[in-house]
């Protein structure tokens, strides 16, 4: 009977055969132990010489790293084993021997796997970080739909900046400017118009060759808007959603996150509601602790929200930032003009920011006025200002970038460990 590594529990006491890679393999006189991988999970391979043919143990010492075969043997309980589980062979068949496989057990460089990103995703460590990655995926899904949000599809390639920035990859869509989108936010501000609660789920691109472990070229964003949505309900539903994903992962991933030595101690404090600062309380602290490098006015550099995290066991938001260094679409706080209504969710530990949200403009007049301010005109942004003309409603909005969350939950220390395949450009500037 075929059946998958995850799958053994159910297969208990019975022979089973299994496609695998050999992941590792040590032996000792009469026996030979396989570290065996399918995709779905891990598993030991007891090979006994007096258990199988000559041949095949003869065949099990001279194994290659990551050689693929078919392993046959009885699936026994073994309390030792993070998956509880061990495969006591009695038949293998070589699929095709691997030869001079270049990721050794030796220690290698960050540059030397990232240069080898789509063999080293074959590690035990990998596979943990994108099965966590999964995760936080899967209850994202589940947690919009329950939340009764319809998911959408906003353009990757896009005539409008978000940000309003010029940090973008430009190219032609036929005789007219277009660019890689750097958010799905506008769009789907559309999309609430119509549908009420949206999110979308994508690619997302910044033009900025930075080399802190904190950025990247390439990232994926999800991003809820939400009509008849205020401020405050906003930042509720983004502590439920971020509670909700971590608690999925310790109840989904405990064997992932015992392979990445994850505290989680740390993720079980996980739990809304989280504490609150504005920004003018931000920039006091930080003055209070010694920072002289930042003013009312600045925004903060990662040093600062380090410093912030630090205060808090939980994810910390920092609220009414200065209108003057927020985007375009931020609606003003109705008792004080000079700051938005916005938040940035930032995760514990030193990670950074993993949201940025706030109330979004709903007044036409307004926001016709920051088109002037910011000189956006012509078709691109036309369409957007429009929402604001037919049957405009208070609305808000929130991004959360994935794969530094997948970086905090996990505890690894380099977000680029937690994309799948490196692009061209995360290679050229880490």
């Amino acid at each position: 009977m075929k059946t998958t590594i995850a799958n053994v529990h159910k297969h208990v006491n019975e022979t089973v055969t299994i496609g695998v890679w050999l992941h590792n393999k040590r032996s000792s006189g009469k026996i030979a132990f396989l570290q065996l991988r399918d995709g779905s999970g891990f598993i030991q391979g007891v090979v006994a010489k007096a258990a199988v043919s000559e041949e095949a143990f003869e065949l099990s010492k001279n194994l290659t790293q990551e050689t693929s075969l078919y392993v046959t043997g009885k699936v026994v309980e073994d309390t030792r084993s993070p998956l509880g589980y061990e495969l006591q062979v009695s038949d293998l068949e070589v699929i095709q021997e691997a030869v001079d496989y270049p990721i050794t057990p030796k220690e290698h460089g960050t540059e030397f796997l990232m240069d080898h990103r789509h063999l080293w995703l074959r590690s035990t460590k990998q596979h943990a970080i994108m099965k966590v990655r999964n995760e936080i995926i899967r209850s994202t899904y589940e947690f919009f739909n329950k939340e009764g949000f319809v998911k959408v599809d906003p353009p990757i390639l896009t005539g409008a900046s978000a940000e309003g920035t010029t940090e973008l990859f430009h190219t032609k869509y036929f005789d007219e400017d277009a660019y890689l989108s750097q958010s799905g936010q506008l769009y789907m501000e559309a999309a609430a118009m119509a549908l009420g609660r949206v999110f979308s789920f994508g690619p997302t691109f910044r033009a900025e060759k930075s080399k802190t472990r904190r950025h990247l070229i390439e990232f994926w964003m999800i991003e809820p808007e939400m009509a008849f949505m205020d401020h405050e309900e906003s930042l509720q539903m983004q502590e439920e959603y971020v509670a909700y994903v971590v608690q999925s992962v310790l109840e989904n991933c405990k064997v992932e996150l015992e392979t990445l030595e994850r505290d989680t101690t740390q993720l079980e404090k996980i739990k809304a509601p989280f504490p609150r600062i504005t920004y003018t309380e931000a920039i006091q602290f930080l003055k209070d602790q010694g920072f002289d490098d930042i003013d009312w006015g600045d925004d903060f550099g990662a040093p600062h929200e380090t410093a912030i995290a630090e205060a808090h066991d939980k994810p910390v938001f920092i609220t009414h930032f200065p209108v003057e260094i927020k985007a375009f679409y931020m609606k003003p706080d109705p008792d004080n003009s000079d700051v938005a209504l916005c938040a940035d969710l930032i995760a514990p530990e030193g990670y950074g920011e993993i949201i940025g949200g706030s109330e979004r403009i709903d007044d036409y007049k307004l926001m016709a006025e920051r088109y002037k301010e910011h000189e956006l005109d012509g078709p691109a942004y036309e369409w957007y200002l429009q929402l604001r003309q037919y049957g405009s409603v208070p609305h808000s909005g929130f991004g959360l970038g994935l794969e530094r969350t997948v970086a905090w939950i996990t505890g690894i220390e380099h977000i680029r460990e937690t994309i799948p395949f490196p692009r061209l450009l995360n290679r050229l500037y880490p």
